[in-house]
């Protein structure tokens, strides 16, 4: 299982993926807003969402888990 993780600080813009939607390495799983810029969250690899850990208008922190992807 892998985790994505924020990579930096801001707030949940949109979410673009649920429980059990299968997603391609590359493929944006949340946006993020910070400084007013926009900054997408992709997976790295091939797989299945396990668990969404996060709703839009959450704030997290640059190491905080997004998404599970088994």
């Amino acid at each position: 299982m892998a985790k994505v993780e924020a990579g930096m600080a801001g707030n949940v813009w949109k979410v673009l993926v649920k429980e059990g939607d299968e997603v391609k390495a590359g493929q944006e799983v949340v946006i993020l807003e910070s400084m007013k810029m926009e900054i997408p969250v992709a997976v790295e690899a091939d797989g299945k969402v396990t668990k969404v850990h996060v709703q839009e208008g959450d704030f997290v922190n640059d190491t905080d888990a997004i998404v599970d992807v088994e």
